[in-house]
């Protein structure tokens, strides 16, 4: 097994290419991690190990947390570049501490999921909101669009409210499996939220921006959009392996991913390429939303991605997926922060907003309603879109 500064050499080493625009194809990278058991789900078919990989970078939740100024600035890297990285949440084996805990409540969520999408699809649509303006509850089996000619998505949902959960708001109706699980969720919401936070926390101070400015948009005790998502993709036939979820941004500000089977892809700045992300054990995939990319001008990278069958003998199973999505609070407007000198420059510069260009004055409650229902088919494609354009326009280099 290559040690820990090997890896990072290697992923250094791979992170070269980006912001750079060219006609070749944008380099990818196959991490040293592709064959090491430790990071394998010895449950599930393998990961293929011929299979190109994105070059998220690996960063450590315990040195994060110790302060480690390195991992902060391999952070910093990862959003301004691709937007996307892996969270090891493990204990190190130096005695730091990660969030293990995380980890254990992810996998119990995980069974709880395939006891939500396996009741009867009668009981499940009870709790389809839609008609009633909301994304949470249930979505079911190409129940959604993933383009604009109205193409159907492969996969079923189940939201779950932070605000629910957390007694912030009223209940929403729920399959009464889930009752029991309410401590589960909240635990699972409390840890997840302490991840953004810190996050937040160390692009605030690399921004350069007041004390606390990104985190007081996000407040755990404050009235948002955050959510407990369920996702179950069932495995498609060899003969018609389509999208099962269309390439798009995610709508808040951060999400913290746990999947088990591969399928998730990011588009690659510069070339373009639709490179596989690969599940690792023990780790979360973290990435940006449009309400940071907003923001910060489009500094911060809100990268479009998409889900697919997963590769090689893994396509012959159901994927399953854990997400927290991470939103600013209902009334918080997205657009471009003042005080950060390193967003100023952006704007002066190419590829950020221009200063003269006109902010769309909209609510993070707004966005997002109208991004999520407008991927159910209600209200016109376009106002489903986020900062699609916003991420292609743009390269991945750091300020």
């Amino acid at each position: 097994m290559a040690t820990a500064s090997a890896t990072q050499a290697q992923e250094e080493k791979h992170v070269q290419w980006k912001g750079q625009e060219s006609s070749e194809p944008t380099p990818s990278v196959t991490p040293l991690c592709t064959t090491d058991g430790e990071l394998a789900f010895a449950d599930l078919p393998p990961f293929p190990s011929d299979i190109p990989t994105a070059p998220l970078l690996r960063l450590s939740l315990s040195k994060l947390l110790a302060g480690s100024q390195e991992e902060e600035e391999r952070l910093w890297r990862a959003c301004c570049d691709l937007g996307f990285f892996y969270l090891d949440l493990r204990d190190d084996k130096d005695g730091g501490k990660g969030d293990e805990r995380l980890l254990e409540d992810a996998a119990r969520l995980f069974e709880v999921a395939k006891e939500v999408f396996d009741l009867p699809v009668a009981e499940k649509v009870k709790y389809d909101f839609k008609e009633k303006g909301s994304y949470y509850g249930y979505k079911g089996y190409g129940d959604g669009v993933i383009d604009k000619e109205g193409t159907k998505d492969r996969n079923e949902f189940y939201n779950t409210s932070k605000d629910d959960i957390l007694n912030q708001t009223d209940p929403l109706p729920a399959p009464q499996l889930l009752q029991p699980h309410r401590p589960l969720f909240s635990s699972f919401i409390h840890h997840s939220h302490a991840i953004v936070t810190l996050v937040l926390s160390i692009l605030n101070t690399q921004l350069g921006l007041p004390a606390r400015t990104l985190q007081s948009k996000h407040r755990l005790s404050a009235v948002s959009g955050d959510q407990v998502r369920f996702v179950k993709a069932p495995a498609q036939p060899a003969e018609d392996r389509q999208t099962a979820l269309g390439e798009h941004t995610d709508f808040g500000s951060v999400t913290v991913l746990f999947n088990r089977l591969g399928g998730l892809q990011v588009r690659l700045p510069g070339s373009g390429a639709w490179t596989f992300v690969q599940p690792l054990r023990g780790h979360a995939v973290v990435n940006l939303g449009d309400a940071v990319a907003k923001f910060t001008a489009g500094l911060l990278r809100s990268n479009i991605h998409r889900v697919v069958s997963p590769p090689g003998d893994q396509a012959a199973v159901a994927r399953y997926s854990l997400v927290y999505f991470a939103r600013p609070e209902d009334d918080v407007v997205l657009k471009r922060l003042r005080g950060s000198r390193l967003v100023d420059e952006k704007v002066a510069g190419a590829g950020g907003v221009a200063e003269e260009e006109e902010e769309e004055e909209v609510s993070s409650k707004e966005w997002i309603l109208r991004r999520a229902l407008g991927r159910r088919g209600v209200g016109a494609w376009e106002k489903s879109n986020g900062t699609e354009e916003l991420s292609m326009r743009r390269g991945g280099t750091k300020a």
